[in-house]
């Protein structure tokens, strides 16, 4: 009997730790959930998965970086030309900006080359050179080849000259000789004012070719000379609008 109480009694035993064990298993699982529950990780949803991307279309794909080009090289510096525009004018040109010498002579090498389009004025040309004495005495000399002669004076002279004789001669009662002696003498008095009225005309002529031809020549240069000023008055203005002051 007693051995039967015994077993008994280890059996309520075992089954009373069973219950306690299950009663502090099922307290931790809850105490675990609850804890998980209060967790951060736990407020926040669940990620949901990305659906599997589809191949990219065209329209959609990015478009391709294009290679960048390269950068252009940078074109070479003009070379100043060999000659001063301005000191070729008689001018004298100042930088007042504080441009470089090259920089001068390639300005003033636009402004001369733009004056020249605008005018039509070509300073290399020089001004006109007047008549050489050759030239002056050739004029004068066809002038005086061309002069007008005078004509008839001999006979004019002559008849004169036989008018006065005859009076002189009739005074002394031999008119017809007296006519004769003096138409002698007039006609060579009537040639001799012709030769003397022919030289003064051919003179003159000589003198009113060479007169011209220096008055052509004094037009031409005063022309020159109103050219080249409107030439240099356009270069200043130029040169002064690129910053220089020109004299």
């Amino acid at each position: 009997m007693k051995r039967a109480k015994f077993q008994v009694l280890s059996i309520s035993l075992l089954l009373l730790l069973s219950g306690a064990c299950k009663k502090t298993a099922s307290s931790s699982a809850d105490t675990g959930a609850s804890t998980a529950a209060n967790s951060p990780a736990a407020t926040e949803p669940a990620p949901v998965a990305a659906p599997a991307s589809a191949p990219a279309s065209s329209a959609t794909a990015p478009a391709p970086t294009p290679a960048s080009a390269p950068a252009p090289a940078a074109a070479p510096a003009t070379p100043p030309p060999p000659f001063s525009a301005a000191q070729k004018l008689g001018m004298f040109a100042y930088a007042k900006n504080n441009q470089s010498s090259d920089q001068q002579l390639r300005d003033e090498y636009d402004c001369y080359n733009s004056v020249q389009q605008q005018t039509g004025i070509d300073p290399s040309v020089g001004p006109p050179s007047g008549p050489s004495a050759a030239d002056v005495q050739a004029a004068q000399q066809q002038a005086a080849a061309d002069a007008p002669e005078a004509q008839g004076g001999r006979v004019r002279g002559a008849a004169r000259g036989a008018l006065g004789g005859a009076a002189i001669g009739a005074i002394t009662g031999n008119a017809g000789r007296g006519a004769a002696v003096g138409a002698t003498v007039g006609t060579v008095r009537g040639g001799r004012r012709q030769r003397a009225a022919n030289e003064q005309a051919k003179e003159q002529a000589a003198q009113s070719a060479g007169a011209q031809m220096q008055q052509e020549a004094n037009n031409a240069k005063a022309a020159y000379n109103k050219q080249m000023s409107t030439f240099k008055r356009g270069f200043s203005a130029c040169m002064d609008a690129r910053g220089y002051s020109v004299k």
